[in-house]
């Protein structure tokens, strides 16, 4: 495919189907949708309209690492600001295909690497942005992996979201409390995450589902500073110095060890 030979509407469309399911709907060349049945109406897009002015509009000369990139979307909105390098990485082939996919069609030189958010180091690279988006109830070891994100990745800006649920409220935490005392444990705004240990959504990976104040207070505790909270999910942070105690652990390798 080329810009004298393009790929006509009926054989993106024909593709872009035979690499379906798509989570994220994307408008390809041709008016092709990949999504348009979308459970949560044109996501990612009504999203990204609630936040995307916290960004910087010109990424000219950034790096950018999007961290559970799926079919694409925030990595191709990035290379639309200009960054100069954007990675996207992912642990499910089916994404990553979809993700080559729409930016090939789209004329994107974006690189995409099937990569866990556990191995980040194997990366040897820092990044300008991180975007780390609906990646965190996924996970079986959340705080360890933004504990990775700012010990390996994380230059400056992370650009955080994962859904919530609870209170919307944060409460103030005192710095200690003695083992007698109990009530704030049942304040709603204290911070909660909840474990889900089947399913939720009809999601077996849908593990972890935080209030607000356990984001919010996560993300300090992983030394990330939280400096705008544009949409309900959406948190942009500067990454600052870990607070003491904090930082990534690296158990054995193998069953055995």
């Amino acid at each position: 495919m080329n810009a004298i030979d393009p790929m006509p509407p009926e054989e993106i469309r024909r593709k872009a189907e035979a690499l379906g399911p798509w989570f994220h709907n994307i408008e390809l060349k041709g008016g092709v949708w990949t999504a348009p049945d979308h459970f949560l109406g044109n996501y990612p897009a009504v999203k990204w309209q609630q936040f995307s002015e916290a960004i910087p509009q010109d990424l000219t000369g950034k790096s950018v690492l999007d961290i559970g990139c799926n079919g694409g979307f925030y990595s191709m909105e990035m290379k639309k600001r200009g960054a100069e390098r954007v990675l996207g990485v992912d642990f499910d082939d089916a994404y990553l295909a979809q993700a080559r996919f729409a930016a090939q069609t789209m004329g994107y030189d974006i690189e995409f690497r099937k990569l866990s958010v556990y191995d980040l180091g194997q990366l040897g690279e820092t990044f300008d942005v991180v975007l780390f988006m609906g990646v965190l109830y996924h996970l079986r070891h959340p705080l360890l992996a933004l504990d990775l994100i700012h010990e390996h990745v994380a230059k400056d800006l992370l650009v955080f979201q994962s859904m919530q649920r609870g209170s919307s409220e944060a409460m103030p935490v005192d710095e200690n409390y003695t083992f007698w005392q109990t009530d704030h444990f049942d304040d709603p705004r204290y911070p909660k995450m909840h474990f889900i240990e089947h399913r939720y959504a009809d999601d077996p990976t849908n593990w972890w589902a935080p209030n607000s104040a356990c984001v919010e207070a996560m993300l300090r505790s992983a030394g990330f500073e939280i400096v705008q909270h544009p949409e309900t999910e959406v948190y942009i942070c500067r990454r600052v110095d870990a607070p003491p105690g904090a930082g990534a652990v690296y158990p054995a390798q193998g069953r055995t060890a």
